[in-house]
């Protein structure tokens, strides 16, 4: 799948200035793959996944340069469910793209810092994944040895750690139930730094469908104390993160937005998410309360099932200790024009 935009930001950085350029796409970050199963006996499938991000207006590897950065994993699945290892996303982002995510889930970090920050990039390394669907049930347990390779050291997530079996680990459980039009949610995830400081999460999700919309509405709670939310967010100069542990940062985010099937081929979201902070990372290495809001409109207009654009306008506004959130004033806004193809 490919994914270009024409965008504009303002305030893009510390002096206020204007940026027009060409990025990823608004919804989904660009990527090709490989996926396959083999069908083996008692009704048991064997089943594999490398994909990788790219950048298709430069043709870069997205994800720091991982070559499979989105995804290299190998596993087995039958009527118990799927069993899969490798490097994979977690329970709650399937979800959140399949189901409770107003926007699918945004690419831009402008309109996807929620639950990008406070679930600790919603990909994993060295995971064991389950899920199961059971009738309108579906289950999702993981849990991985070492979260991120590329943060090492003691304030690191690289984990696989001698003598110290949990550190830099990822566990994560989700559970979700259809009735109908309704949709719920509700999970848990707790990860650790490669010296055993936490980051727990609890979530809460709700999709509800109509003839042509579909309402949603969400929570996050965060209470982080490996400083791993302060670095993902900060666009000015904070502290280094290892002076950022036992802070105890509390993060609550409330989020909602409904999508709107005009006609056949034309498709409107609007979406909401904000988030209230304490004891947060301030530009003068002191801790303090704030929040963040972001609003999103996105129309998407189908040429053919494969192929698509769309345009969208997102504003977001800081106050407190999150005005290190933005490069520069506290508030920016984005407009951007882009195309879609599936391949």
């Amino acid at each position: 799948m490919t994914e270009v935009t024409l965008r504009y930001l303002n305030n893009d950085d510390a002096q206020n200035n204007g940026r027009l350029f060409m990025t990823n796409g608004a919804i989904i970050n660009s990527h090709v793959g490989l996926r396959g199963a083999e069908n083996l006996d008692e009704g048991l499938k064997a089943e594999f996944q490398i994909e990788s991000n790219f950048d298709p207006q430069d043709g870069a590897l997205s994800d720091s340069g991982r070559f499979f950065g989105s995804a290299a994993n190998v596993g087995l699945s039958g009527e118990f469910g799927t069993v899969t290892l490798g490097r994979q996303d977690t329970p709650l982002f399937d979800k959140l793209v399949t189901t409770y995510d107003p926007l699918t889930y945004a690419n831009y970090p402008e309109n996807s810092w929620l639950p990008w920050a406070l679930e600790a990039g919603l990909a994993a390394d060295n995971s064991i994944r389950y899920t199961g669907q059971f009738g309108r049930l579906f289950v999702g347990a993981m849990y991985s040895f070492g979260s991120n390779y590329e943060i090492g050291g003691a304030g690191g997530f690289s984990g696989q750690v001698p003598g110290h079996f949990a550190a830099g680990s990822l566990a994560n459980l989700l559970v979700s139930y259809s009735a109908g039009p309704l949709n719920v949610a509700a999970g848990v995830q707790q990860v650790r730094d490669n010296s055993n400081n936490r980051q727990t999460v609890f979530n809460v999700d709700l999709m509800y469908e109509l003839r042509r919309v579909k309402l949603y509405a969400g929570w996050l709670h965060s209470q982080d104390n490996t400083g791993l939310v302060d670095m993902l967010l900060a666009e000015q100069q904070i502290p280094d993160i290892s002076r950022l542990k036992d802070t105890n940062r509390i993060d609550d985010g409330p989020f909602a937005g409904f999508a709107w099937r005009i006609a056949a081929p034309l498709l409107l979201s609007t979406a909401f998410y904000y988030d209230h902070m304490r004891n947060a990372a301030t530009g003068n290495g002191t801790l303090g309360s704030g929040s963040r809001s972001t609003l999103v409109e996105l129309a998407e207009y189908e040429l053919s099932k494969r192929t698509e654009i769309y345009c969208t306008v997102d504003f977001n506004r800081v106050t407190g200790a999150a005005s290190v959130e933005l490069p520069g004033r506290g508030n920016q806004t984005g407009v951007a024009i882009g195309m879609r193809s599936f391949f």
